[in-house]
C-alpha cells in the first residue's frame, strides 16, 4: 500500500504522461488570457497608432522632421549604442566569474547585480544627483573643472547603464552555470590558452544567450524614462530622449506628434519582441536532443 493516502498507483498510466484539464477549463483559461492580452496590450497599441495617424500621414511624418524630435531620436540611439556594449562586456565577465569560480562574497556579488531590478529608476537617478549635483559629493570638483555630468549626455548614459546592466549578466549566469566548466577544463588540458578557450569553447555555447540579453538590454535602454528624467534636465533638443520628448509633446497637447514618436517606440518594442521570440526559438531548438544521441 502506498503510504501517501493509502492509494495504489495506477499501473496503466504511461510514464511521463501529462495531466490535462477538461476542454471547457482549457478554453476558459485561453479566453481569459486572450481578453487580458487584448485589453492591456493590443488595444493600447492600436490606440497609439490610431492617434498618431488621426490627422493623416502628412502630419504623422511631419512630427519626425521636427529638430527636437530628430535630436531625441539621435540621443536615444547614442545612449543605447554606448550602454549595450558596456553592459555586454560587464555581463560576460560577471557571468564568467560567477559561473566558473568559487570565492568569498559570490552571493553578495549576485545580489549587487540584481540591485537595479529592485530599486526604482527614479531612485537610481537621484543617486547620480547625490553624487554629481552641485551639492553632491563630486559636484564642487566637477564645477571647478567645468565637467558636466548632470543635465548632459554623460549623466543620461550613466543612469541608463545603471538600470540596464543586469540584463546580459542575468541571462548568462544560469546558462553558464548549467553548462559547467568541463569543456573549458578539457580545452586547457589540451593546451589551449585562456582567450582561445573563451572564443572557441565558451562563446559558441553562450552566443544565443548573449544575443537574448543584448536584445533586452537595448529595449530597456531605449525606453528608459524614470532615471533619465531625473538626470536629464529636460533640455529640448539637447538632453531629451524619445520617452522624454513624448512626455513634453503630450503635456503641450500636441497629441499627434506625441503619439507619432510613441508609435516609433512601439514599433521598436515590436521588433524587439520578434527578435526575442526568434532567439528563444533558436535556443529551444539547440537544446533539443539530436535523434540517436539521447
Amino acid at each position: 500500500m502506498n503510504p501517501i493516502g493509502g492509494l495504489k498507483p495506477k499501473k496503466d498510466r504511461i510514464p511521463g504522461a501529462e495531466l490535462t484539464e477538461p476542454a471547457a477549463v482549457r478554453w476558459l483559461l485561453i479566453t481569459v488570457a486572450l481578453i487580458f492580452l487584448g485589453l492591456f496590450l493590443l488595444l493600447p497599441l492600436a490606440a497609439v497608432f490610431s492617434q498618431a495617424l488621426e490627422k493623416g500621414a502628412a502630419a504623422y511624418f511631419a512630427a519626425f522632421r521636427d529638430p527636437d524630435a530628430i535630436a531625441s531620436i539621435k540621443l536615444t540611439l547614442l545612449t543605447a549604442a554606448v550602454c549595450v556594449p558596456l553592459n555586454l562586456v560587464f555581463g560576460v565577465i560577471a557571468a564568467w566569474v560567477i559561473a566558473k569560480f568559487d570565492f568569498p562574497g559570490k552571493s553578495f556579488l549576485i545580489t549587487l547585480i540584481d540591485l537595479p531590478f529592485s530599486v526604482s529608476p527614479v531612485i537610481s537617478g537621484l543617486i547620480y544627483v547625490l553624487l554629481f549635483g552641485l551639492q553632491g559629493w563630486f559636484g564642487p570638483w566637477l564645477q571647478a573643472h567645468d565637467v558636466k555630468i548632470l543635465f548632459a549626455v554623460p549623466g543620461i548614459i550613466l543612469a541608463t547603464i545603471f538600470v540596464t546592466f543586469p540584463f546580459v549578466a542575468r541571462e548568462l549566469i544560469p546558462l553558464m552555470e548549467a553548462q559547467g566548466k568541463d569543456e573549458e577544463e578539457a580545452a586547457l588540458v589540451l593546451g589551449a590558452g585562456g582567450l582561445q578557450t573563451f572564443f572557441r569553447v565558451t562563446l559558441p555555447n553562450i552566443k544565443w544567450g548573449i544575443l537574448y540579453g543584448v536584445i533586452l538590454c537595448n529595449a530597456r535602454a531605449m525606453g528608459e524614462f524614470g532615471a533619465v528624467s531625473v538626470v536629464s534636465g529636460h533640455v529640448r533638443g539637447s538632453t531629451n530622449t524619445m520617452p522624454l520628448h513624448v512626455e513634453i509633446l503630450y503635456n503641450e497637447y500636441n497629441y499627434v506628434a506625441a503619439f507619432a514618436v510613441a508609435s516609433l517606440l512601439a514599433m521598436l518594442a515590436i521588433v524587439t519582441l520578434v527578435a526575442k521570440s526568434l532567439v528563444e526559438w533558436r535556443l529551444n531548438r539547440e537544446r533539443q536532443p539530436v535523434p540517436g544521441n539521447e
